[in-house]
């Protein structure tokens, strides 16, 4: 049960934090940051680290300023 709160903690922050900024790279910077401290979160590890900073960046990439 804590694993399924730590991934819904850390997919709410990637998400809320992943638009943060005003051209697309200031937004994948600030979603690969969340992401990567989302992935260590969960999973501890580096391989973990990195593919959050993956996801997080991308999705920070794809979303478009308000």
């Amino acid at each position: 049960m804590k694993t399924v709160l730590k991934i819904a903690a850390a997919t709410a922050l990637v998400a809320s934090l992943s638009a943060c900024g005003y051209s697309m790279e200031q937004r994948a910077a600030t979603g690969a940051l969340a992401g990567a401290a989302a992935g260590q979160a969960i999973g501890g590890d580096t391989g973990s680290t990195v593919a959050g900073a993956v996801l997080g960046g991308a999705a920070g990439a794809a979303t478009t300023p308000r």
